[in-house]
């Protein structure tokens, strides 16, 4: 009874933080602030059903690491998606400049672009 009420709860908060990140990604209104919805919220709701599932596996079948193997795949990978999509936002002048200014150098890293703005 109580592995089947922590199942239930961490699967509650699962679709709890899902929905939370989804309707963020929905409502609010820039890419830089659309970022935190999915990277934050819906990692942290599909963790929880990870962790329900792992949980599940080990109380009621042989147990599965599987799941490890998932979540650890989607937090490595969403932070890191997060920043690409962020800096190319900040490239393509969509969004307030970070401050402090970064130096100008030839490194995609910093701010400095080309004179011909086509490119």
């Amino acid at each position: 009874m109580i592995v089947d009420l922590l199942i239930a709860a961490w699967l509650i908060i699962g679709a709890f933080f899902l929905v939370v990140g989804s309707v963020g990604l929905l409502k609010l209104d820039s890419p830089m602030k659309r970022l935190h919805a999915p990277t934050k919220a819906s990692t942290l709701g599909v963790g929880a059903l990870l962790l329900a599932s792992m949980i599940n596996a080990f109380a009621y079948h042989d147990g599965s690491l599987h799941e490890v193997l998932i979540m650890a795949f989607l937090f490595v990978t969403a932070p890191i998606s997060a920043h690409l999509i962020a800096k190319v936002n900040i490239h393509h002048e969509a969004t307030d400049q970070p401050l402090p200014t970064p130096p100008n150098d030839d490194v995609w890293a910093t701010q400095d672009r080309p004179a011909d703005r086509s490119l």
